[in-house]
């Protein structure tokens, strides 16, 4: 099952809605570059989507902190919401769950980030 990332500009913030598995090879290069991309393009408010995630190996978390490390380094957030149940076992189990932002909806995603602009 391939990465398939659907990009929408939702109130000044980038919402990657992303689908299939984050796992070694095209899908964690795929997604690497979109980040790149993003940041390129200026964008430093983003948001993951992980809802429809179905499964995340070793490599694609790497890939996760290595964007958030990316987007932070450019002076920006990046929060995720919507983790199916075995994603967000995984990121406690790893204690990655420490050092993202986590989100049940996107709503309260784009709060958080409108109350870090005032």
């Amino acid at each position: 099952m391939p990465l398939y990332i659907v990009e929408k500009l939702v109130d000044e913030t980038i919402l990657l809605d992303m689908r299939g598995r984050i796992t070694l090879g095209h899908e964690t290069e795929a997604f690497r570059h979109k980040i790149k991309e993003l940041l390129d393009a200026g964008y430093r408010r983003l948001i993951l989507d992980l809802g429809e995630i179905a499964y995340i190996d070793s490599v694609g978390l790497g890939t996760l902190v290595g964007s958030l490390t990316s987007v932070r380094k450019q002076g920006g957030d990046l929060k995720l919401v919507r983790l199916p149940k075995g994603v967000h076992q995984l990121l406690q189990i790893t204690r990655l769950a420490t050092i993202f932002e986590i989100h049940n909806s996107l709503e309260s995603a784009l709060q958080a980030f409108n109350s870090e602009a005032v």
